[in-house]
């Protein structure tokens, strides 16, 4: 079945994203936005665009109703839900379908059944994919037997909301009301249960790709294990700890995962790797990550475009790619890495994205963009791609470097220190490595950064002209020593 005409049920980068394929698939794009995103980017990356209503996300991009009522106003064919929001809720899925629009993503029930981690847990283990040791249960007795310490984990859960790292009994009753409050405020229930504690590991994780004919397929591994609070901020592909054997047995068994629940679309099936080489199935994400550029730069595959094709009706054609060289991601965010990865609103008074050959920027932010606190604060991705995994550093490290981001605060001087570091090309990556990098932020001048500030918001400003405007001979726009 064709799709003419695809809604966007979400904002930013990703939005963006999805608008740029289908556009050069011939296909027309429909923009939603509340009212804080009247003059977001991603609605002028589309044809059309649909108020949904005021800012919060209850009352427009988490409103069932309001969207379908954007595809039936716009004429859309066609819903494609990005990730977050509601890209894994079975019951919008159905919703869609049910409106007698195309689902760009897996099957409602598949989206249930993975969406709940112990269903999840208990459907792997029945095919044979190994999982982390645990209970199915949130109670304190069975969680103890367990040994400490131990991961108290929301069911519906992800992002590392209702996630408590407990270290002793005494401390499990405590950290159980709190996972359990959060769990339900973050996706409407607080069912809990745990897992073992495995020591500092290794996140990595499968893209996997399911076609409406049986075929699933894989597009290898990325790795995923710098994080804050359970949330990524720096991938790459290939995982740098992984060898050939382990690595075929990894994406062999991530593929067994998507073939038990019958998978179709665009999916990551997450595992954890320990010291000892041994993996474990985490959980599966029925949607596109925010990490897949990655993946597409080393094997230059359009996981959008395949999303689409799949939900088309278009068969995939192959089983896997081979990767070919290195891609590092990383995630800029409007946060204070210097306070706790505090939020950091306001507005984007200077933007400017590094560029070059193996350089991509995804943003989803303009110079003059507001940062508000309604909705997740990433700004943009930086990806590279080099002929191996130094290369590709170095190559990040530069990008980072031209990245200029003023009026809100965010991780990018992080992790240009995280790239460069001895610990990363050492590929010492495990999920305690901001706690280990110990970063120390820059001391910074705070007359010499107004200035460059200014400078940067308004170009130079002084010229003997009359005209309130430098000329390129001035000494003030070319010469770095006498300014």
């Amino acid at each position: 079945m064709p799709i003419h005409r695809l809604l966007i049920a979400n904002r930013g980068e990703i939005a963006i994203r999805v608008a740029r394929t289908a556009r050069e698939m011939g296909i027309a794009t429909v923009a939603v936005y509340s009212d804080a995103d009247v003059d977001a980017p991603h609605v002028r990356a589309c044809d059309d665009a649909v108020r949904l209503g005021p800012a919060p996300p209850s009352e427009s991009y988490l409103s069932i109703d309001r969207l379908l009522e954007a595809a039936r106003t716009s004429g859309a064919d066609a819903v494609h839900p990005g990730y977050g929001f509601l890209a894994e809720n079975a019951a919008f899925a159905r919703a869609v379908l049910e409106a007698g629009l195309v689902w760009v993503g897996p099957a409602p029930d598949v989206i249930s059944v993975m969406g709940d981690k112990v269903g999840a847990r208990l459907r792997m283990r029945l095919a044979g994919v190994p999982v982390v040791t645990g209970v199915e249960s949130d109670d304190p007795h069975t969680i103890a037997a367990l040994g400490f310490p131990v991961l108290v984990k929301a069911v519906g859960g992800g992002g590392g909301k209702g996630m408590r790292r407990v270290d002793s009994a005494d401390a499990l009753g405590e950290a159980l009301a709190e996972a359990r409050s959060e769990a339900a405020t973050a996706f409407g229930d607080p069912r809990v249960y745990a897992e073992k504690l495995v020591e500092r590991p290794r996140h990595v994780e499968v893209q996997v790709l399911g076609d409406l004919y049986g075929t699933i397929a894989h597009l290898g591994e990325r790795e995923c294990s710098i994080q804050r609070r359970h949330q990524k901020l720096v991938e790459e592909a290939p995982s740098p700890a992984l060898d050939a054997a382990t690595r075929a047995r990894l994406c062999a068994t991530a593929v067994d995962a998507a073939r038990a629940v019958a998978y179709t679309g665009a999916g990551t099936v997450e595992f954890l790797l320990d010291g000892d080489g041994r993996f474990y199935f985490l959980e599966m994400n029925t949607r596109i990550q925010v990490e897949h550029p990655v993946t597409e730069l080393v094997t230059g595959v359009d996981i959008v475009r395949e999303q689409l094709r799949i939900a088309m009706g278009e068969p995939l054609g192959y089983v896997a790619i081979e990767a070919r060289g290195h891609a590092i991601e990383c995630r800029i965010v409007a946060e204070d890495p210097a306070r706790g990865f505090l939020p950091s609103p306001g507005r984007i008074a200077r933007w400017r994205s590094p560029v070059g050959p193996g350089v991509r920027v995804d943003a989803g932010v303009e110079e003059g963009s507001e940062v508000g606190l309604f909705y997740d604060p990433l700004l943009a991705k930086v990806i590279v791609h080099g002929p191996d995994r130094a290369a590709a550093t170095a190559r990040m490290a530069r990008a980072l470097s031209e990245l200029v981001v003023l009026g809100v605060d965010t991780t990018a001087e992080l992790l240009r220190d995280v790239v460069s570091s001895e610990m990363f090309a050492a590929g010492d990556t495990t999920t305690d490595f901001l706690e280990r990098f110990a970063w120390e932020p820059p001391e910074v001048d705070a007359v010499a950064y107004a200035v460059a500030w200014e400078n940067a918001r308004q170009g130079p400003t002084l010229s003997g002209s009359g005209t309130g405007r430098v000329t390129e001979a001035s000494p003030w726009a070319t010469l770095g020593r006498w300014r």
